[in-house]
């Protein structure tokens, strides 16, 4: 493998590592990359053992969901090899809730597997592989389906999930600019083939619509990005501004006090009391509702008893509550 000069995922990964405030410069601290073995995470794992050497542990999911999954392992094992870096592989099998995706399954499992092996070999954090094609292809999807601003401000530089920090140091990189860093040195890579099946949305996106609006809009990547920016920091705000609203009308929440809240704010506040008590987000159609029943509970004996996601938002005297599914 050749080294090569000037490598902007170099670059990229010592400003994202000046921007957040973890114990990396602890000689000793320990920094995790999930490591698929695809070109990504690749070039994520090559740059982190350039800038921590000796102190980068590749931490692998296998979901057994298709049949190259076995090669994939067997490549991230040659690639750590020939980096001098461990490889932890966790073997999970996803099975979707009710109403969940086959896909959000697998990365509901993937987070979990790679915090549990974060944690087995004190990573201080897990680092990604999303880029800034990632990046618009998330903020498309979040258009095509009205998405608020939740949607819109799509994936962080960092976020904490089951106890651990994970990053994703490469959102101004795009995916072209990975593979040439990879093609200077002559590194491997796997190609996963469900990249390029079309069943699935993102890979349709990618396929389809990132070809055209970079053909009608060159440079749209940094435009969506700074799109995602100013999405994230309004839903920053208005999060403030729930905290706020809560503190006024309790945990869990007042109906009389709601009341006195522009439907709005109650909207705002509900959404930040779910997400913070249950983990769970309400459709438009959800919330409305709610916010309907909230304006015409005026009585002792009104009812309210509303499904939000996989439970329901019910009266409980002066209050809401959440009741989850049986």
């Amino acid at each position: 493998m050749r080294a090569a000069a000037n490598n902007p995922c170099d670059g990229a990964l010592a400003q994202w590592s000046q921007r957040w405030p973890l114990d990396l410069a602890d000689s000793q601290a320990c920094v995790g990359v999930a490591f698929s073995a695809g070109a990504d995470s690749t070039a994520l794992l090559v740059a982190a053992v350039a800038r921590w050497p000796g102190r980068v542990v590749a931490l692998h999911v296998h979901h057994g969901l298709q049949a190259a999954a076995d090669g994939f392992v067997e490549q991230a094992q040659s690639t750590c090899d020939g980096l001098g870096v461990e490889l932890m592989v966790a073997r999970v099998k996803a099975n979707h809730l009710k109403g969940e995706s086959p896909e959000d399954a697998a990365r509901r499992a993937r987070y979990l597997a790679l915090a549990e092996m974060a944690l087995a070999s004190s990573a201080v954090c897990v680092l990604l592989g999303q880029h800034a094609d990632d990046q618009v292809e998330t903020v498309l999807i979040a258009l095509s389906r009205g998405a608020g601003l939740p949607g819109l401000s799509a994936m962080g530089e960092g976020f904490t999930r089951h106890g651990v920090f994970f990053g994703r140091p490469f959102l101004g990189l795009s995916s072209a600019t990975l593979r040439e860093g990879l093609a200077s040195i002559g590194q491997a890579f796997v190609e996963d083939p469900s990249n390029t099946d079309q069943r699935f949305t993102r890979n349709l996106v990618r396929a389809r619509l990132l070809p055209a609006w970079s053909d009608t809009f060159p440079g749209f990547r940094e435009a969506i990005a700074r799109t995602a920016r100013h999405a994230a920091q309004a839903q920053s705000l208005l999060g403030d501004l729930a905290e706020i609203d809560l503190e006024a009308v309790g945990r869990p929440p007042r109906i009389a006090r709601l009341q006195m809240l522009r439907p709005e704010r109650q909207s705002n506040a509900l959404r930040c009391w779910l997400k913070a008590t249950a983990h769970v987000a309400g459709s438009e159609a959800q919330m409305q509702e709610l916010l309907r029943q909230i304006d015409a509970c005026r009585t002792r004996g009104h009812h309210i008893r509303i499904k939000v996601a996989h439970g329901h938002v019910e009266r409980e005297g002066e209050h809401l509550i959440f009741s989850p599914p049986l």
